[in-house]
């Protein structure tokens, strides 16, 4: 069955509590000093069986301007808002600030509820009636139904419950979103149960077992029972007044304005991405870097207002802005917030979150100013495609879209498919779920090409460039997976060559001055006449007389070449020398088994300066295996 909650709102004394317990039976005013001053302060919860058997919550708020910021908190998660005038008083400033705040909330369905009727007269109600219309005229409860109402005589009740059972019937059924959430608006402890939480459950569902955690605290626990209306439940959905009480959680660990949610499924931000409304009803333009009061959910959070793309912002004007707040938030896209001035307060501004979760920006940036805009009302892939591209080579995993775009999972995920059939995103981790954006992928590619061709120009006798430190240019790239994607993907469009470790550009070949080919034959004649006993390079080079770093590339080149090889560090031999002598030693082990160092020494005729290191060469080429002082065969 589908859930609504109706949620009062009016000026202090209006009849708003005395209404709902005319309609109910209960009195929603709990606290002592409530009852003894006669007004609400804190938020009041009853529900009401309509007639056609909908079961209906009820959230009653306070008035008073000073407890606004209650209003506020209470207003989250309403679907239907009941207007609350007196008769005998009209519209009042609370009537004028809690209308502000219900259109900010993007409340769509309501009604006017006439109060305190029985204190005036028919000429004097048709007055009021005719102000009232006025005063809704532009607003969501411009066309909405008055209804002439007195708590004391319970004159207009019945046709109060009916104007409720025909909004009930309008009001759609709430987003099927996976997303758990739980704006607190109440923490008490009861006896035999402990820590309760209540709250508007705004999206997804929760039941006894769940292990839940509370934002942006991080603390976890276990639901141990769920009410709903007084009732125990195993299950709450979306749309109902919902109290829950937890297993080991100490009261003072939760507060209003926190959130209870699944474990990981929100990501709280000191910073928030918003459109912003400013209300035609400010007097003075709206500055930037304003000290605000930033109400969402049950939260007051101070923050500083940072306009993106102007000084200061016209009354009746809406444009995007950042949110740079004193604590952090957990939100989602499109979650409806409330903006009070920090000093007097009142209400100013509000709107919707476009980014629940966004880097810092600079102002005046056009394409920041030009995206931001394009999240308002925009078709899902525009508002993924959007985030996943401003996200660069860092990508951007599921459960960050998730908050991102505030669409539930299958269609998110449908959304994404069809992205990734068109190649506008590529998903470059499958265990994560993380997607890069067609455009950074792209660009990847082409950074890593100019990296290579500068590693050529400045070396060009190398054959390629380390795969490790041409990684180490990306320090963006987070972990191996999309590095890999890119030089695979250059691989096959033959842009790049691996080999081994090195990678190069397909079109880079080693080519040598006139000076390194000089140099080349000099390094090639020194090794290919001292055969088995060459001198230290350190020594040649000397000898040589030749630059150090132009016969280290040199030399790097012969041995990539295979013309030299190293058997120790500063010692290189002639590579036909080593094939002739592998060649004597493998036929002397295949005749007598085994060879003994003094036996190798005869082969060779070499001192022991290059007997060790040539034989401890055919080891590690695992020609030979040392066992105990003698040499064999290595099995092939």
């Amino acid at each position: 069955m589908k859930q609504v909650i109706l949620g009062t709102a009016g000026h202090i004394d209006h009849g708003k509590t005395s209404l709902i317990k005319a309609v109910t039976g209960i009195n929603t005013d709990r606290l002592k000093e409530e009852k003894l001053r006669g007004i609400t302060i804190e938020l009041g919860f009853a529900y009401i069986d309509l007639p056609g058997g909908q079961h209906m919550g009820i959230v009653d708020v306070p008035g008073h301007e000073k407890f606004v910021k209650n209003m506020v908190a209470g207003a989250t998660g309403i679907d239907i808002v009941a207007m609350v005038i007196a008769a005998d008083e009209g519209v009042m400033p609370q009537t004028r600030e809690h209308m502000e705040i219900c259109t900010l909330l993007g409340i769509k369905y309501g009604l006017v509820v006439l109060t305190k009727i029985d204190l005036v007269d028919e000429e004097w109600l048709e007055l009021v009636i005719d102000d009232i219309r006025g005063f809704t005229r532009g607003t969501f409860l411009e066309n909405s139904p008055i209804v002439p109402v007195s708590s004391v005589n319970g004159q207009g009740l019945p046709e109060f419950v009916k104007t409720l059972e025909e909004l009930n019937a309008k009001v759609p059924e709430h987003s099927s979103s996976s997303l758990f959430r739980l704006p607190v608006d109440r923490v008490f402890t009861m006896k035999g149960f402990g820590t309760v939480i209540t709250g508007t459950l705004i999206s997804g569902r929760v039941q006894v077992g769940d292990t839940i955690m509370i934002y942006p605290s991080g603390i976890t626990s276990k639901v141990r029972g769920v009410q709903v209306h007084n009732q125990s439940v195993n299950m709450a959905t979306a749309g109902m007044r919902t109290a829950i009480n937890f297993q080991g959680l100490e009261k003072a660990a939760v507060s209003r304005g926190e959130v209870v949610s699944n474990p990981q499924d929100l990501i709280p931000s000191y910073m928030l991405d918003v459109s912003l409304h400013y209300l035609a009803s400010n007097k003075k333009p709206l500055k930037n870097r304003t000290r605000v009061r930033f109400h969402a959910g049950t939260s007051e959070v101070l923050g500083i207002l940072v306009l993106l793309d102007t000084e200061e912002l016209p009354p009746g004007e809406t444009t995007v802005a950042q949110l740079r707040l004193d604590v952090p938030v957990a939100l989602i896209k499109d979650d409806r917030f409330v903006i009070r001035s920090y000093s007097p307060i009142r209400t100013i501004a509000g709107g919707q979150i476009l980014n629940p979760i966004p880097p810092k920006h600079k102002r005046f940036k056009p394409e920041v100013i030009k995206g931001l805009k394009s999240l308002v009302d925009r078709e899902p892939e525009t508002i993924i495609s959007y985030h996943v591209d401003a996200a660069g080579y860092g990508g951007v995993s599921l459960s960050e879209l998730k908050i991102m775009t505030s669409l539930p999972e299958k269609q998110l995920l449908k959304n994404l498919q069809e992205l990734l059939s068109k190649r506008t995103v590529i998903m470059t981790d499958r265990e994560s779920r993380i997607y890069i954006h067609q455009n950074s992928f792209n660009e990847l590619k082409k950074e890593a090409s100019v990296h290579l061709d500068n590693y050529h120009r400045a070396n060009p006798l190398k054959a390629g460039m380390p795969k490790e430190e041409l990684r180490s240019k990306f320090p963006a790239v987070q972990g191996p997976k999309l590095f890999n994607l890119a030089l695979t993907q250059m691989i096959k469009e033959n842009d790049l060559v691996q080999d081994e470790n090195t990678v190069r550009l397909a079109s880079h070949k080693v080519s040598l001055g006139v000076d390194q080919t000089q140099i080349r034959k000099k390094i090639l004649n020194a090794y290919h006449q001292s055969s088995l006993t060459p001198p230290y390079f350190k020594e040649l080079i000397k000898t040589l007389d030749i630059d150090v770093d132009r016969a280290k590339d040199v030399l790097m080149l012969l041995m990539e070449e295979g013309l030299i090889i190293k058997a120790k560090e500063d010692l290189y031999f002639y590579a036909q020398a080593i094939e002739t002598l592998k060649k004597r030693l493998v036929d002397f082990l295949v005749a007598n088994k085994e060879l003994t160092t003094p036996q190798f020494k005869d082969m060779t005729g070499v001192s022991r300066k290059f007997l060790i290191p040539l034989i401890e060469y055919f080891d590690a080429q695992n020609v030979t295996i040392r066992v105990g002082d003698i040499r064999k065969l290595r099995s092939r």
